[in-house]
Parts: structure tokens; C-alpha cells; sequence
């Protein structure tokens, strides 16, 4: 397969110029009157005006949503106009779970590479807090049949065959279609099977916690964190994460109880990622064009990769599969790597992938590798927290990670970034970032 990395295409190369992401918080608290759109068309419109760039500048928005808004199923497209950019600018959406805004910048870069863009805004949003609620057949079968009844009398009789159970709401599955696993499920399946104990889960939660606290304090989200006024009377204004736990403790956490498997499980609320609103957005541009309009080129593309597996296996080991690709691509090892960002859906899902990846067993069985992908240096891996402790806005993510991988290395003036993705469906993704 041939190698993707951008230097290697046509001599263009796509750079990180810029990026924002909104304050996270748990669904149901700051954010229960705002939208995935209002999200989304507010974190690219701030993160323009802070690039000083002109609605016009703009080639192409790729933009995300996991749970759509029914009422904007192309978000992209109504990013760009709410945000009043010309008719003629491309807009389209992606959706690939909790890897969906690291397929917004892979779409974006590979529209650069193709010569069909220079400017390219990339990233995602959700709202758990506004999910789509559907209902069931019958009763749709009968809205339907109303609808279409010529006379009052017809449209009565359309609902007689309704029964009180069907008028019941039914809230947006969590559950993997195809193995009927939620992602809770999925994570206590590889904790049982890796030999992961709660202990270990509790541990990393903690020092998940501890990093994003941390990382506040020294001011490390200062710049990449937009204000966010509430509506609808725009009295508050919400500047920081809801959700880091500066009072997390490793007691506090061993005392909550198993959240999927109540007799037996270890996954608890409190070594998961949080079902979370926000939105992130990155800023992408040929590197000559990025020169020419006077902008710091953060980090350069290097590769990606995405990787699919069994997910009636071990689901969320998504990163395990789609990094060794993107390494290979960019013709590199994890020796090569000087921080890596790795998605923390579940504490068990992120000590399953990191125990996979030292293992030369594990290689061999499921990557045909004679050697391990590399161990990673836990002083490397997720510096300033993770979805643990930050949140997880699904489509939000791989943006905010790519994000605040770019600004690290501008932080290290050199180096190489791998950033990962485990997805529902069992999916991974990976990207490779350098300056």
C-alpha cells in the first residue's frame, strides 16, 4: 500500500495553523439549552476571528457530528452559512464515532494534498444533551398514515391500532449494532480478559484527573479554550472544563460502584470517559499558503491510518490496530515518537491498548508482526489529561487532541506527536503530527 505521507505527494504538505475547542462539560449541565450546531457555528466562527481570517479565505469546512442534529444532518454546510461565508465554500460532513473529527482532518489534508483546497477548517461537535428521540414503528407508521389522511375522521382512525407502549420515547442507542455491546460492555469484556484489575482502572482515572488539574494550572488550555457565553440570556459564561476533578482521589474513586456489570464489574462512572457536550476545531493550510499569509506552522501531517477489528472481540483496541499503519506509513517507529495522545474512552481500554503495545506476543498473533509496535513511555503518553478527565464530546475529540499535540510541539520547538483513537464499531485511528 502506498505510503500517505504528504511529503511525499506532489511536494505539498498540510499544516496545523490554528485551533479552538469550546469549555467541556457533563451533557445535561452547562450546555442543556445549546446545541451540536451552536457548538460546532461557535467554535469555528471565535476561532477565525482569532486567525484574523475572512469568512471568504475559506475552501472547505469538514465537520462532524456522531449523534446528528435531525434538523441539520450536514452541519458542516450550516456552519458555513450561519457563520455568513460565501455560498460557494465547500461544506461537508463526516461521521466515523469517537475517531470522527480525526477523519475531518485526514479529509481536509487529503483535500490540500489534491491541490482541491488550501485553507481547510476541520472538526467536530455533539450534544448529549440534545439527542435526537425517536419513536416506535407503530407510532411512526401512524404519524405517517395522519399525515397523509385527506379528512379529520381518517386521521383519527390512523391512530386506533396505537397502543400506550408505543408512545414511549426511545433515547438514542449506545449499544454496537452489530455485536449488541455498549462501549461500557465492551470495556469490562477487554478488562476480563487482559487481566486488568479495578485497582489499575482507579489508578489511572486518578492520575487522568491529576494531569488535566495540572495542565489547567500551569495554563496550558489557556489559549486553546474559547469562552463560552449560555444562552438563552447570556448571563454566564462558561471559560474552563466542568469536568477535571481537583478533588479526585483514588479512595473516592475504589468506593463507586461497577456502572455495566453491577455483581461483577470494575468499570465505574468514575474510570470511564463521561457522556460530555462541546466542540473543537482545527485550522488547516498548504504550507506555502500558510507562509505566505504570515501564519506559525505548528505541526505538519506526517500520516494516519485507520484500522477496522471484530468488534465482538475486543472493541475498543482500535489503537493497537490503526497506529503500527500509520507508523509504518510515515516510516517510523515508537522510537521515533516523542508524545503520544491516546484517546481514553475507558481506564481499561487505555491499559488494554498500552499493555498490546509492548507485547511481542500480541503482535505476532493479531498484527503478524515479528516485533511489538513499541512500548509506550507512560512520561510521554496523554500529558495534560484525557477524555477521562477532560470529556468526550464524540465528534469533538481527535480534534482536541490534534490540537493540543500541535501547540506541544511548538512548546518543544521539534518532535513527533502520534495521536489515537479507539471507535465504536470497532474502529481505530491514528495521526502523525511533526515539527
Amino acid at each position: 500500500m502506498a505510503k500517505n505521507n504528504p511529503g511525499n505527494i506532489n511536494r505539498r504538505r498540510v499544516a496545523i495553523v490554528d485551533g479552538l475547542r469550546t469549555p467541556f462539560f457533563k451533557s445535561g449541565t452547562a450546555y442543556r439549552d445549546v446545541t451540536t450546531l451552536d457548538l460546532g457555528a461557535a467554535v469555528v466562527n471565535e476561532m477565525l476571528q482569532r486567525a484574523n481570517l475572512e469568512a471568504g479565505q475559506i475552501d472547505q469546512i469538514v465537520f462532524g457530528a456522531v449523534v446528528p442534529d435531525v434538523a441539520a444532518p450536514n452541519i458542516a454546510r450550516e456552519i458555513a452559512l450561519r457563520n455568513n461565508m460565501p455560498e460557494s465554500v465547500d461544506a461537508y460532513s463526516v461521521s466515523r464515532a469517537c475517531a470522527t473529527s480525526t477523519q475531518s482532518i485526514v479529509s481536509g489534508t487529503q483535500s490540500i494534498l489534491s491541490g482541491d483546497a488550501d485553507i481547510v477548517v476541520a472538526g467536530g461537535s455533539d450534544s448529549l444533551s440534545k439527542p435526537p428521540i425517536t419513536y416506535s414503528d407503530a407510532f411512526i407508521d401512524a404519524l405517517m398514515a395522519a399525515n397523509s389522511a385527506k379528512d379529520m375522521p381518517s386521521k383519527l382512525r390512523a391512530f386506533s391500532g396505537v397502543r400506550p407502549k408505543d408512545l414511549a420515547p426511545k433515547p438514542p442507542a449506545l449499544a454496537d449494532i452489530s455485536s449488541g455491546l455498549t462501549m461500557g460492555a465492551a470495556a469490562e469484556k477487554m478488562a476480563r480478559e487482559n487481566g486488568i484489575t479495578r485497582e489499575a482502572q482507579d489508578e489511572y482515572a486518578f492520575e487522568s484527573h491529576l494531569k488535566a488539574v495540572e495542565a489547567w494550572g500551569k495554563g496550558i488550555y489557556d489559549e486553546e479554550v474559547m469562552p463560552f457565553p449560555i444562552p438563552p440570556k447570556y448571563k454566564d459564561t462558561v471559560t474552563k472544563d466542568g469536568i477535571p476533578r481537583a478533588d479526585s482521589t483514588i479512595e473516592k474513586l475504589s468506593t463507586l460502584r461497577p456502572a455495566f456489570d453491577r455483581k461483577y464489574g470494575s468499570v465505574t462512572a468514575g474510570n470511564a470517559s463521561p457522556l460530555t457536550d462541546g466542540a473543537a476545531a482545527v485550522l488547516l493550510m498548504e504550507e506555502k499558503t500558510a507562509e505566505k499569509l504570515g501564519f506559525e506552522i505548528k505541526a505538519l501531517v506526517r500520516s494516519w491510518a485507520f484500522a477496522g477489528l471484530d468488534p465482538s472481540w475486543q472493541m475498543l483496541m482500535g489503537p493497537s490496530f490503526a497506529s503500527p499503519k500509520a507508523l509504518d506509513r510515515a516510516g517510523m517507529t515508537m522510537e521515533d515518537i516523542d508524545v503520544v495522545d491516546m484517546h481514553e474512552a475507558f481506564a481499561s481500554q487505555m491499559l488494554s491498548n498500552i499493555q498490546a503495545f509492548k507485547s511481542a506476543e500480541w503482535a505476532k498473533k493479531h498484527l503478524g508482526s515479528s516485533k511489538a509496535i513499541g512500548a509506550i513511555d507512560l512520561d510521554r503518553l496523554n500529558l495534560y489529561g484525557g477524555s477521562i478527565s477532560l470529556g468526550h464530546p464524540f465528534a469533538a475529540t481527535g480534534a482536541r487532541q490534534a490540537l493540543t499535540m500541535a501547540n506541544e510541539l511548538v512548546r518543544r520547538d521539534a518532535g513527533t506527536a502520534l495521536i489515537t483513537q479507539c471507535a465504536a464499531g470497532g474502529l481505530g485511528a491514528a495521526l502523525i503530527l511533526e515539527r
